[in-house]
């Protein structure tokens, strides 16, 4: 037996509490169905077992092997039976457990409830469902969405507009956006344990390190004595618009000589006057350039020292100036947390909806109360025996309480039972944790094992840590460039010292690092009718774009050899996975050039609700028939694979109709056009009498709008349409159901539709590198490795400085505590793109790819280093190749190992026979 598979079997030992890190690709879901499937080997009832995973398609993959393998055991010979148990570490088979083998599959689909593999939000529903009157939940509660979310806090913006106004004084001045302040209202209904209590004023001054008591007006005092509009004057003849250094000084400094000054001149007077906080010598400091410019000590005189002490007090100042400014703006923040949580809560309540946090806090809620955790907890441990915790590296800190508080009894020495021993089992990948916008914790991974390491020791309980090295996926070549990015660029938030052994060592792989598209050169305005988000052919995102679909489509002719664990054979369409960092420009021009090239392309993972065609079309349909007048919605229905027009026919119906509404006019033509009238008059009558999904169904099937939307779109189209119909029947739940009520909560909310790409049998897959987290590919493409667009300077953020509490921050004008919260999140954010880039490259099977399209480099390096720098760096360690591409100038890199040699061509197919004579086959002999 070789080293990776005893590795596995001692992984899943199913009579000891086990931690295992596993890399990527070490085949960790088989580890933990072999430890489920010998946990019911071992007699333990399949209702006793908890399988945690992060997602539903996780934990149907785990259900559907688990089940595939206890099937395939009950079929089995003795023979087979018994030499496929030893494999994976079952020894001493005898008739029985043959016997009690072959009965686990009957056993785990009757068992009670079923097998409770599922999500940690499914489980602590099925909690509170189990107690909804200890967890003072509804007892038919309903988990929100968050298109349902967004709606509701829209209802709660608009009504507490009208009845507390107050809550929202503060929070207004500091928003420029108009959906501002719904999306701070959502994120702080996600940080609402931050808001538990709200702090008060005094407690903020005190944190900030100023006095309650203090105002503007007291800080303009501090700086501004009286002679500041003499000094001004005076300045004013010494400045230089020209210099650099003086633009700042000439845009603020004739307001001050001619106005009374505000808090807004002083923070232009700072910076004018004052180094920046980033500053390599003296920051917050006068800037020399100012005080000691010729001009200005010509201009200033014997004055000059009047207006070193004036820039003296403005740095003095400025540290009161940003503590007074956070002050105010936390209080704000606070106080709106304040009026609008508790009607978040009460609204929630009212209609008996939970969203996931809900979920979370209700379920640690009833295993932490005093009063009631302990019946909850005997109820629980009276039926879970065994805890499994899948892809644990996401696990948010709340999750980890709930599984701690669960395994609690498992360590207390005695629980319900004492006559059974009961284990967890943990199994996670600290270097594939991408997940920190919904709460992981990588850091948490570690924290844990200590915890239960240290608690079953106490009780003399066995407990292993184990790690997984052996991919199972990767070629060597992939792995070695995987290790030496991991070792250089890539370490933070990766770890020194990674390593992955290769299980099949002799297997062929590639790594090819595309020269770089370079920016393009200012392109020509563009024509004042096109449209905004479209940019020119020469583009470099669109070269790059159809650079990629031509070497695809290249390879795909050619036949380009594919080394794999069995052999060689000739590249398919399905092999092919495009991966990129976000649903960015690239992306849409991307699937728009393999469609141009007539390549078969699987389509978007995610988009819109409202974004597809065929809902667009819908939409149209829809607007048309609470609206016969809708003269533009009915030429995007006639136009549309539902009517089926041409663009020719639209317009010999439109262009003579005179002042009359286009549907009168088509009425008028019906002797033309008689099946589209027929349908659209039948859609039109029943319009008032069918709810939305009736409607929409009868448009789909009795009138076949389905079958053609999906002809002409693609199979994709019909994801979309079923997302509508779904979302039809979630308005008729909530709302009284009217036509026009429906098309305008449709395109009033953001629903996405998601679609699996994992089984998309023979086309090329494009997606993000978050929804390709478990799946593999042999040949796996990265074009979006450039450096990467900021959000601009405006946004504010959200943080928890040391101490304090969530503060609402901009970089601009932050004080240090915050500064710091916001450089170490920065910090975070720049480890989990270097795991987001291990993600990425592990997906490979035998073919790396890697492209980039305008600028990959600062100059700085560190955490501002693109993805293909990283690569680079990586990769010329390994003693690359070059590789010219003629579609691209400049040269690339190529590492490989094994036989890429091309492919024999396949023999000639013999000449078909010239046909038969018309009489052969007529005649009698």
């Amino acid at each position: 037996m070789n080293e990776a598979s005893r590795a596995q079997i001692a992984a899943a030992n199913p009579v000891t509490s086990t931690w295992l890190s596993a890399n990527a690709g070490s085949g960790k879901t088989r580890v933990l169905t072999d430890r489920v499937a010998r946990l019911l080997l071992q007699g333990v009832k399949p209702e006793r077992i908890l399988c945690l995973t992060y997602t539903k398609a996780a934990a149907m993959e785990m259900q559907n092997r688990l089940f595939k393998r206890l099937g395939e055991w009950a079929m089995m010979p003795d023979a087979k039976l018994r030499a496929t148990l030893e494999e994976i570490g079952e020894g001493g088979i005898d008739t029985d457990r043959l016997r009690v083998a072959r009965t686990l599959f009957a056993r785990a689909i009757e068992a009670p409830g079923g097998l409770k593999i599922q999500t940690i939000h499914s489980f602590c529903a099925a909690v509170l469902r189990r107690f909804p009157l200890e967890a003072r939940v509804s007892p038919g509660f309903t988990e929100i969405d968050d298109r349902v979310q967004a709606r509701l806090v829209a209802d709660l913006m608009d009504d507490m507009a009208g009845h507390e106004a107050e809550a929202l004084t503060g929070i207004t001045a500091w928003l420029g956006e108009e959906d501002g302040l719904r999306r701070l209202a959502r994120d702080v209904a996600g940080k609402a344990d931050a808001f538990d209590p709200p702090w008060e004023w005094e407690a903020i001054c005190d944190w900030a390190g100023i006095d309650p008591g203090l105002t503007e007006a007291d800080l303009l005092a501090r700086v501004f004595h009286g002679d500041e509009r003499a000094l001004c004057h005076r300045l004013l003849k010494g400045l230089n618009p020209a210099y650099s250094m003086h633009k700042a000084a000439c845009s603020v400094i004739p307001r001050v000589a001619w106005e009374a000054p505000g808090m807004a001149d002083l923070a232009a007077l700072e910076h004018a006057f004052l180094n920046g906080p980033d500053a390599k010598t003296e920051p917050n400091r006068p800037r020399a350039a100012i005080l000691a410019n010729k001009g200005v000590t010509a201009a200033m005189g014997d004055a000059l020292g009047a207006l070193a002490d004036f820039a003296d007090r403005l740095a003095e100042a400025r540290p009161l100036r940003l503590a007074l400014l956070t002050a105010r703006r936390t209080h704000a923040l606070h106080r709106f947390a304040a009026g609008f949580l508790p009607r978040y809560r009460r609204a929630k309540a009212a209609r008996g909806w939970l969203d996931f946090d809900d979920l979370i806090r209700g379920t640690l809620r009833l295993l932490t109360t005093e009063k009631m955790a302990q019946w909850v907890l005997f109820r629980l441990d009276g039926g879970i025996d065994h805890i499994l915790v899948d892809e644990a590296q996401d696990t948010s800190p709340p999750q980890w309480e709930i599984v701690k508080t669960l395994a609690g009894e498992f360590a207390a020495g005695e629980g319900a039972r004492t006559d059974v021993t009961r284990t967890i089992f943990v199994v996670g990948d600290k270097k594939q944790s991408i997940y920190s916008f919904q709460g992981a914790d990588p850091a948490g991974f570690d924290r844990m094992r200590a915890h239960f390491e240290a608690r079953l020791a106490e009780v003399g309980q066995p407990f292993q840590s184990r790690e997984l090295k052996h991919s199972f996926r990767s070629a060597p070549v992939i792995l070695s460039l995987v290790d030496a990015v991991a070792q250089r660029a890539g370490q933070p938030g990766v770890g020194a010292g990674v390593e992955h052994l290769a299980f099949h060592a002799a297997m062929p792989g590639r790594v090819d690092l595309w020269p770089v598209v370079e920016p393009s050169e200012k392109a020509r305005p563009p024509e004042w009718d096109d449209p905004q988000d479209i940019v020119a052919d020469d583009h470099h995102s669109n070269i790059l774009a159809r650079t990629i679909a031509e070497r695809i489509a290249a390879m795909l002719a050619a036949g380009e050899p594919l080394p794999d664990k069995t052999g060689r054979r000739p590249i398919t369409a399905g092999d092919i996975l495009i991966l990129v960092q976000s649903r960015s420009p690239l992306f849409r021009k991307i699937i728009a050039a393999l469609k141009e090239a007539q390549l078969p392309v699987a389509g978007v993972d995610r988009s819109d609700l409202t974004a597809p065609l065929a809902v667009k079309d819908l939409i149209a349909l829809m607007r048309f028939l609470s609206l016969p007048e809708d003269d533009l919605s009915l030429a995007a229905v006639l136009r549309s694979p539902i009517g089926g027009w041409s663009e020719d026919a639209l317009f010999r119906l439109a262009h003579p109709r005179g002042g009359k509404y286009l549907w009168r006019a088509l009425q008028d033509a019906e002797e033309q056009h008689p099946e589209t009238v027929a349908m659209l008059r039948d859609l039109r009558d029943k319009a008032d009498f069918l709810r939305p999904y009736d409607l929409l169904e009868q448009s789909l099937i009795v009138h076949d709008a389905r079958r053609r939307l999906v002809a002409r779109l693609g199979p994709e189209a019909e994801d979309g349409i079923d997302a509508m119909l779904a979302q039809a029947l979630n308005y008729e739940a909530m709302e009284v159901p009217s036509l026009t009520g429906f098309v305008g909560w449709l395109e009033a909310g953001e629903v996405t539709v998601k679609r699996d790409l994992a089984q998309a049998g023979g086309q090329i897959r494009v997606m993000t590198v978050h929804g390709a987290k478990g799946l593999e590919a042999p040949v796996v493409i990265l074009p979006d490795t450039g450096l990467r667009q900021g959000g601009g300077g405006a946004k504010i953020d959200l943080v928890t400085p040391e101490g304090g509490p969530l503060v609402w921050a901009k970089a601009a004008d932050a004080t240090e505590p915050v500064l710091a919260a916001m450089e170490a999140r920065k910090a975070r954010e720049a480890e989990e793109r270097n795991r987001l880039l291990y993600v990425a490259m592990t997906r490979a099977e035998s073919w790396l790819i890697v492209a980039a399209a305008g600028k990959t480099a600062t100059g700085k390096g560190g955490p501002e280093a693109s993805w293909y720098e990283t690569i680079r760096d990586g990769l010329e360690t390994l003693s690359p190749a070059p590789l010219l591409l003629p579609e691209i100038p400049g040269q690339g890199l190529r590492l490989q190992s094994g036989d890429w040699t091309p492919l024999a061509p396949a023999p000639a197919a013999a000449p078909a026979p010239p046909p038969l004579p018309d009489w052969v086959g007529t005649q009698a002999p």
